[in-house]
């Protein structure tokens, strides 16, 4: 039980770290463009990332907890993937390099696992319970093909996504800075178009409401509130908020001047910083439940007929046997509540890198950068994929930056940028890996 409570601890203490290292992503800009003091941006983010404990559920959690099969790994697996990602993410934040702290996560997770299986069954296959031959590499989650056609989910997938997701997120801030340079001209086609978006938003996000006789546990007495606060509704609320709020925009820009404009554009950062920072802490407030959860899981596995107190009665969903998941009400609320008070810590280095170097960031650039990034965000949690919020950003900066010209963009940085990308999984793997034959010798 004292190692379980350590992971815990170091969980949180991993999740308070992410929460300064990625400061810079909900604030960069919004600090960039002096809409808000450094202070008041770390203000901002901190509140909107502790609001995402209300608004999104558990399903990136499930995927990050089941990174490895909980029944073939014991905790020591756990504390060294932890205690890797904790140590690459205070090396990158002193170089100022945005990295991923999700990713580091998964890798430190991953890379603990192997070594473990390794060290227990060597390089050569081994014969379960059930006469099933299994290899070393099998102890992770690679691929698992998705359920009545879903999205497929694994470690392949979110290494995927290292690529995929700073790419939607360069599509939709293109695309939006587009549609708003458009919007922005005496002409009545953006604004056809605009009102057509309008409608086909309201029309798309009403169909995918569940209804009050669909919701497990509903929050409320009153069947309107229970539909309204559903994590599940109030996302595509949130996604439908955003598109119609920057449409009102588009529909009056061509009246305003460049004063009025600006003054405009500078209240929608804050609208889109307070989206990203919603979906920043929603997406990576889970994955430390996810590591919290696997712990518990791995520490009933490891102690067979042990009774768990009611604050630690946690149980991994498992689609396949119909058994849903359950979760003390006190971890995500510690999760939140530990990534918010490290975004008021801030992590000033990486806001420079994030909010200069890539490229030049005025309020357009801003808005269009925060809410490419927020809308993706929302994208991947429904989709239950754990995705980088610092991939994300600064794919959406890069994407703002190549509708001014190619060389707005500051290439040599941004490929910096994606070598740290790149290199974050393997060396948290083979961290964590290192970590696990130090620790193996003192804990048994």
């Amino acid at each position: 039980m004292t190692l379980l409570i350590i992971i815990i601890v170091l969980a949180l203490i991993f999740d308070y770290i992410n929460g300064f290292h990625d400061a810079a992503n909900a604030i960069a800009t919004v600090v960039a463009t002096k809409v808000l003091t450094p202070f008041q941006a770390v203000l901002w983010a901190a509140f909107f990332n502790f609001l995402a404990y209300w608004v999104f559920g558990f399903g990136v959690a499930d995927t990050v907890a089941k990174t490895a099969h909980t029944m073939e790994i014991n905790l020591v697996v756990i504390l060294a993937g932890v205690i890797a990602a904790i140590c690459w993410n205070l090396l990158t934040w002193w170089l100022g390099i945005p990295s991923s702290s999700s990713h580091t996560l998964i890798g430190g997770f991953a890379g603990a696992a192997v070594a473990h299986a390794i060290a227990v069954h060597g390089f050569s296959g081994y014969v379960d319970a059930d006469g099933t031959t299994h290899y070393w590499y099998q102890i992770v989650s690679w691929y698992k093909v998705g359920k009545d056609g879903g999205m497929p989910s694994g470690v392949l997938i979110i290494i995927a996504f290292i690529v995929l997701a700073p790419l939607l997120g360069a599509l939709a801030s293109y695309l939006i800075s587009i549609w708003l340079l458009n919007a922005s001209r005496k002409s009545i086609g953006p604004k056809i178009f605009t009102v057509a978006l309008m409608i086909v938003t309201v029309w798309v996000v009403s169909s995918l409401m569940v209804p009050y006789s669909e919701i497990e546990k509903p929050r409320f007495d009153s069947h309107f509130w229970s539909v309204a606060f559903d994590p599940h509704n109030i996302k595509w609320f949130l996604v439908a908020f955003i598109i119609l709020t920057v449409s009102a925009f588009c529909l009056i820009f061509s009246s305003l001047n460049l004063h009025q404009a600006d003054a405009a554009l500078k209240k929608m950062q804050l609208l889109s910083s307070a989206a990203f920072s919603l979906g920043h802490g929603g997406n990576d407030s889970q994955k430390v439940m996810g590591i919290i959860a696997a712990a518990v899981a791995v520490y009933i596995n490891t102690n067979p007929g042990v009774h768990m107190d009611a604050w630690l009665d946690v149980v991994l969903p498992n689609d396949d046997l119909g058994v849903k998941g359950v979760m003390p009400g006190w971890i995500p609320l510690a999760c939140y509540s530990a990534i918010a008070a490290g975004t008021l810590s801030g992590g000033w280095k990486i806001v420079k890198t994030m909010g200069s170097k890539i490229t030049k960031v005025t309020s357009f650039e801003g808005v269009a950068a925060e809410t490419a990034g927020a809308l993706t965000l929302y994208f991947t949690e429904h989709l239950k994929i754990p995705v980088s919020t610092t991939h994300t950003i600064t794919g959406s900066i890069i994407g703002v930056g190549l509708t001014k010209r190619v060389s707005a963009v500051r290439w040599g940085v941004t490929v910096s940028l994606i070598w740290a990308w790149i290199l974050t999984i393997p060396i948290s793997a083979l961290l964590a890996g290192l970590v696990y034959y130090i620790l193996s010798v003192f804990i048994s």
